[in-house]
């Protein structure tokens, strides 16, 4: 397998840490296979339900039609542990993971709507791995280091 693109979660605050898990995994793979002399794939990271990258750091904003935000509801459906409430859904917050998604997407429309750029219904957010991270972020990520 040659991949030209891969998506992986890059969401460090996702409660039970299994998108920080495959995070460290996808980069060790990546790692392992521009080691073995392969070509640079494009890496993108998307956050969770959880928080959105703020919009200066976004390196690509993909816009969502009505009909492609129910698309992404139907995938995360497919999902068995997204398909009813979050198993850690934090003290404050009774929606479904879908919901979650569903009004980030969302908020991040209006968040560049806010910033004179063009309206849309929703807006999936990217950033090119590496990103720049707090000395916080790469402390985390240096303890899963193997």
């Amino acid at each position: 397998m040659r991949p030209d693109v891969i998506f992986a979660a890059g969401d460090l605050s996702d409660p039970h840490g299994t998108h920080q898990l495959c995070e460290q995994a996808g980069i060790t793979a990546l790692k392992q296979y521009l080691g073995a002399g392969n070509p640079e794939p494009e890496f993108w990271l998307y956050r969770g339900a959880w928080q959105e990258w703020p919009p200066e750091q976004v390196d690509m904003a993909v816009p969502l039609s009505p009909t492609e935000v129910k698309h992404k509801r139907f995938a995360i459906f497919r999902h068995q542990s997204q398909k009813d409430r979050a198993m850690f859904p934090g003290p404050y917050d009774s929606r479904e993971f879908w919901q979650r998604a569903e009004e980030r997407n969302k908020a991040t429309a209006v968040s560049y709507d806010a910033l004179g750029l063009p309206e849309y219904h929703a807006i999936e957010a990217f950033v090119r791995y590496p990103c720049p991270r707090s000395a916080h972020t790469e402390s985390q990520l240096t303890r899963l280091e193997p």
